[in-house]
This record gives C-alpha cells, sequence and structure tokens, in this order.
C-alpha cells in the first residue's frame, strides 16, 4: 500500500526554507539607465560639483574635519601690577590699589575712592538715601525699627542732618554714616600707564601639548619691553590704557564709575604644525552693560581698622575701579584616521544625492508620453491569488516556485528567462 502523501502544508514550507536558503546567496546589481539630456545632465554635474566644493572647501579645508579635536584646554593665570599715582596729598602705591593682592585671573584696579574717616561705634543721622529715614519729630521714628539697606537700628529720636536743614532719624552703628562725612580721591591720573603682567599657560591632555604665553628668554627682556602685536607677542605686559582703548572705552570715564574688562586669550592650535605656530591671540571688551545704568560700573567696599586708647575706629574706603577677568579658551586639532574616513563616507554618500534630485526632475517634469517611466522601471504581470496557503504564496514571489499562469486580460508575459511576476526598478 502506496504511503499517503505529505500534507501541501508541510511541502509548502520545506519549499519556503530552500527558497529562503537559496535567496540567502543570491546578488543582486541595479539597473542603470542611461538619459542623454545635455539640461539634466549639467543640473547632475553641477549638484555633484557643489557637494564636492563644500565638503572639500568647507568640511575639509576650514572645519579641518579630518582631525580629532579638543576644546577648553587646562589654564592657569597668574597677573601682577606695577606703577605708582597720587591723589590730593597721598601717594598710592600697587598694595592699595589692587585688590585682591594675589594676582589671580580676577583683579581690581582702584580709580577712585570715596574715603569717610574716623568711624566708631555710636549713634547719628541716617542717610537721607534710606527709604523713610527723614522725620520732623520723634514720632517719626520708630525705636529698634532696622531697615537692611540702613545702616543701623533706630534709637526712635529725630536729629538734624550733618548738614543743610534736613533732620534724619538717629540709628545706633558706624558713626559717622558714609553720604555724611566721606571725601572723595581721584586715582586715574597716572592709572592708564600702569603695566599688567599676565602670566598664561595651558596645557591639551588628549594631545600631552603645553605652551606658554612668554618667550623663553633670560636677557632681562620682560623688564624691557611691553605687548606688541607683531614685534613682542611673547611679551604679556600690557598698560592699562591700552586696554581699555582696545576694549573701546574712555579711560576717564570708566575710571570715575567702574568698569568690567575682558582680557580674551584664545589658543587655536593646529598641532600637525610646528609648536611654533601655535600662538595666542588676545582679545579685549567691556563686559558689564553700560548701557543699563542699573548694572553698569563697578564698585565694592572695605574698611581698615585702628585701636587706639582702648577704642577700636575704621575708616571706610568705598572702591571704583576697573575690574580685569582674564579669561582663557582655545581648541586644538591634530590628524586623525576615524573622522576622516567618517567624513569622507559622509562625503561620497552625498554625492548621490544628485541622482535623486535628477530622477525627480525627469519623472516629474520631462516624463512625456511615460517614456522614461518605461524605461526605468519593468512591469511584469502580477501573480493570481491563488488558494494555496501562504508557504507556498511566499515561494512563488521569492521565485522557488513556478508562477500560475497570467490571464488573459493582463500584460504580455515578461520574456523567457524572467521568472515571478512583480516589480522591480532600476536606478538611472
Amino acid at each position: 500500500m502506496a504511503e499517503p502523501s505529505p500534507p501541501p502544508t508541510a511541502a509548502g514550507a520545506r519549499r519556503l526554507a530552500r527558497g529562503c536558503w537559496s535567496a540567502l546567496w543570491d546578488y543582486e546589481t541595479p539597473k542603470v539607465v542611461v538619459v542623454r539630456n545635455r539640461r539634466l545632465g549639467v543640473v547632475y554635474r553641477a549638484v555633484q560639483l557643489l557637494i564636492l566644493l563644500y565638503f572639500v572647501w568647507y568640511v575639509f579645508i576650514v572645519q579641518k574635519s579630518y582631525q580629532d579635536s579638543e576644546t577648553g584646554p587646562e589654564s592657569s593665570v597668574i597677573t601682577k601690577v606695577k606703577g605708582i599715582t597720587t591723589s590730593e596729598h597721598k601717594v598710592w602705591d600697587v598694595e592699595e590699589y589692587v585688590k585682591p593682592p594675589e594676582g589671580g585671573s580676577v583683579f581690581s584696579i582702584i580709580t577712585r575712592v570715596e574715603i569717610t574717616p574716623s568711624q566708631a561705634l555710636g549713634t547719628c543721622p541716617e542717610s537721607m538715601r534710606v527709604s523713610n529715614a527723614t522725620c520732623h519729630s520723634d514720632s517719626d521714628c520708630e525705636a529698634g525699627a532696622l531697615d537692611m539697606l540702613g545702616n543701623g537700628p533706630r534709637t526712635g529720636r529725630c536729629v538734624p542732618y550733618y548738614h543743610g536743614a534736613a533732620r534724619t532719624c538717629e540709628v545706633a552703628g558706624w558713626c559717622p554714616v558714609e553720604d555724611g562725612a566721606s571725601v572723595s580721591h581721584f586715582l586715574g591720573g597716572m592709572a592708564p600707564n600702569f603695566t599688567i603682567l599676565i602670566k598664561n599657560s595651558i596645557h591639551y591632555p588628549k594631545f600631552q601639548f603645553s605652551k606658554g604665553n612668554i618667550a623663553d628668554r633670560r636677557d632681562g627682556y620682560l623688564k624691557r619691553c611691553t605687548f606688541d602685536e607683531r614685534a613682542d607677542p611673547y611679551c604679556p605686559i600690557f598698560k592699562l590704557g591700552f586696554v581699555v582703548e582696545r576694549a573701546g572705552e574712555n579711560f576717564t570715564e570708566l575710571a570715575h564709575t567702574g568698569g568690567v574688562i575682558g582680557v580674551i586669550i584664545n589658543w587655536n592650535c593646529d598641532l600637525d604644525l610646528p609648536a611654533s605656530e601655535c600662538n595666542p591671540k588676545y582679545s579685549f571688551r567691556r563686559l558689564d552693560p553700560k548701557h543699563i545704568p542699573a548694572s553698569s560700573g563697578y564698585n565694592f567696599r572695605f574698611a581698615k581698622y585702628y585701636k587706639a586708647n582702648g577704642s577700636t575706629t575704621r575708616t571706610l574706603i568705598k572702591a571704583y575701579g576697573v575690574r580685569i577677568d582674564v579669561i582663557v579658551h582655545g581648541q586644538a586639532g591634530k590628524f586623525s584616521l576615524i573622522p576622516t574616513v567618517i567624513n569622507l563616507a559622509t562625503a561620497l554618500t552625498s554625492i548621490g544625492v544628485g541622482s535623486f534630485l535628477c530622477d525627480w526632475i525627469l519623472l516629474t517634469f520631462m516624463n512625456k508620453n511615460k517614456v522614461y517611466s518605461h524605461k526605468k522601471f519593468d512591469k511584469v504581470c502580477t501573480p493570481v491569488r491563488s488558494s494555496a496557503s501562504w508557504p507556498v504564496t511566499l515561494a512563488m514571489v521569492l521565485g522557488q516556485a513556478p508562477p500560475p499562469p497570467c490571464t488573459a486580460d493582463q500584460s504580455p508575459s515578461p520574456p523567457m528567462g524572467q521568472a515571478g511576476c512583480s516589480r522591480g526598478e532600476g536606478q538611472s
């Protein structure tokens, strides 16, 4: 007795498995259609040329995308100011007009002071600048009331002001208050000639590259030079007047109101070149917004304390000056194979945009009578839906089973040797 034949589903599954295994080792190649149209050819080559110029000039030459890069170098800044100036009956040296004296990347040079001498703890009239400080009688002054912008708690008395006919509430604190007895001194007469030495060294750890901004000379070079961008780029000694001028400011105005000036040191280094080509570039600009009165200018207060005959007194100083912020940044780059390969691959891939654009123009604006569509796309008959199970249908689509015959109303049969009914797209 003959063995029963396997069910159609199992046979179809085996054919599907054989078809998938066979298709795994197939090689496919696109069909190339050559369109002899000069206008379209000019567009195609123009797009390719633009893409090529973009990658060659901007990506590789300007951006140096063939390099591995590092931003934000490790940096050290040491500063030193020298010079003397005078005010009314007084000589000021570095120890008095530079704050803080440690020589860091941020420091202030005092150009004007308002001095309130001989303050002692006691009672005195409150400043008229404090809100609700003026009064007509003691009932206007609440005892113990404290204003955070004032100079001390109120005693409850209304007393005459330091000058004029006005009266203010009495406070307990350091007396006299600043507005009542301060004296202004201008230090800016000789300040433009102050010299500022800025020592800066940087290090790029990724490339193990270090460099400083001072020339390696031992002949007393720094004692007789000042910065010149062309003649002495490695003499980082700047005159204060030069810094303010390069920042576009008027020194006399800045000395009275104070301000913040940024000294920006930029280290952009191409490490494919010799180390001598890696040089610092200096720029200067004002950092505080001078056109906004509420936030322009720069001042601070400090006091000097004295003790005599068992009592403590102090001199309060409100200082206006030029604050210098030394800011260091930069970027270093060196040839690396990985970014070079990545950007080359991107460039070659992007050239294919020309083909996509020309295909769109060809099929959208130049496809009269569907001439180009018939050349670009191969059309063969689609398979008739079979009642067979899905493995058999999938095997026929993969070309591993004979296709069913086309019906009479379908397109003509494909040429001999083309099995399967599908639609294939060529590449122009």
